[in-house]
């Protein structure tokens, strides 16, 4: 296996901008999957979850400090983040208030193991919970910490096969504990009288501080930030989602592409198509790249299948993902993030046929092109800007 770094420094994502293109991205690499966003559970996460909302995240995921797998450092999981409940609180009463909540899925995790956090979870804001160490035990898990060591003794994480015949758990357990998450969760809703999960989705009424002994630690601590409701700007505003993130795809350049590559897609036979291009086309090739490996699997088609003939100044993440059997020749420039994770296809670019310029002093391509590009040859006559080739 190959060494990875956790947290990675995500080099193409330096401001909010950044990330509602990545997500723009992520979105035309898989029309139908749901784009999350994850964040950690800190002093104004509330702030950058309105900013991913109005990115058009399907879904955002507030994670705590507790839990985390067995790869984790210890000085991670004591020292970094702060509890889920203080950042599902300030997320929710923040989507609330500027009405982004009916727009996105929010979620919580770490350290979740019984029904009665899943409902404190929805009382504060969440309507999805994730799970991690809990079904880990159920299937035998001994919280050695060899997750990234090859050496589980219980057999889980570990491609050893004298240590994977170690392995006793068994689907069934994993199901059995749920089924009693889910009880519990049943019969805490019964007790406040709520009848479907969405009633309990932000209800900090229905939460009491318990009563803390004379301690000094406990003086200062003041909790009606947390339980205080959220500040509707609107009666009609919605305290879950409700309502799909609007991607505008059918704005999108490659649904004529899509029209015109139909040979090729159905039967595999070889198509050129031209046509102009500007900067207000993002992400140019990446659904066909999709609808490509959807129907021809992986591998792709073979090169130069489909020709691609554009004239213009494109947009940002010119061929993102491009998929084996796809070649882009761009007659012009383009935006940041060119052949942004390429997975095979070719990428064609150089100055205009009369332009005065000397090609090899000018840009002709942004900042981080091809970042995580994994196969597939590019070739640009002119310089690229920062972030050249970084994976």
């Amino acid at each position: 296996g190959v060494g990875l770094i956790s947290p990675p420094p995500h080099h193409d994502i330096y401001s909010i901008e950044d990330l509602k293109q990545l997500i723009y991205d992520l979105k035309n690499s898989n029309p139908s999957a749901r784009i999350s966003v994850k964040l950690v559970s800190e002093i104004g996460v509330g702030t950058i979850a309105a900013g991913v909302a109005k990115g058009h995240a399907d879904h955002i995921l507030i994670s705590g400090d507790g839990g985390g797998t067995g790869a984790s450092p210890l000085t991670s999981i004591k020292h970094a983040g702060l509890p889920w409940e203080l950042g599902i609180a300030e997320t929710h009463q923040t989507l609330v208030l500027n009405d982004l909540r009916g727009r996105v899925v929010l979620q919580t995790d770490g350290g979740l193991k019984s029904g009665r956090d899943v409902v404190v979870a929805a009382l504060l804001g969440a309507e999805e919970m994730g799970f991690s160490t809990g079904p880990l035990i159920a299937m035998g898990c001994t919280m050695m910490r060899k997750c990234h060591m090859n050496t589980c003794p219980a057999g889980i994480a570990t491609q050893d096969p004298r240590l994977r015949k170690r392995f006793v758990g068994t689907a069934d357990r994993v199901c059995n504990y749920f089924m009693l998450v889910a009880e519990h969760v049943r019969r805490i809703m019964a007790q406040l009288g709520f009848r479907s999960f969405n009633q309990m989705i932000g209800r900090v009424d229905c939460l009491e501080a318990d009563e803390v002994l004379d301690h000094w630690k406990a003086h200062n601590l003041d909790l009606r930030p947390l339980l205080t409701p959220a500040v509707k700007p609107r009666p009609d505003v919605a305290v879950y989602c409700c309502q799909k993130q609007d991607h505008g795809l059918e704005k999108a350049l490659d649904n004529k592409l899509l029209e015109l590559a139909q040979p090729a897609l159905q039967r595999g036979q070889r198509v050129r198509i031209e046509l102009p291009v500007q900067n207000v086309n993002r992400t140019v090739g990446t659904i066909l790249s999709h609808e490509l490996v959807k129907r021809w699997g992986e591998r792709g088609l073979p090169e130069d299948t489909i020709h691609i003939k554009l004239h213009g100044s494109a947009g940002q993440s010119l061929g993102a993902f491009l998929a084996s059997g796809i070649t882009i020749e761009l007659e012009g420039d383009a935006n940041d993030y060119v052949g942004k994770g390429l997975s095979g296809g070719r990428i064609i670019i150089y100055p205009p046929r009369n332009s005065g310029f000397v090609p090899q002093e000018n840009i002709i391509v942004g900042n981080v092109v091809l970042y995580g590009a994994t196969g597939g040859k590019a070739f640009f006559r002119g310089r690229a800007a920062e972030r050249f080739c970084v994976r």
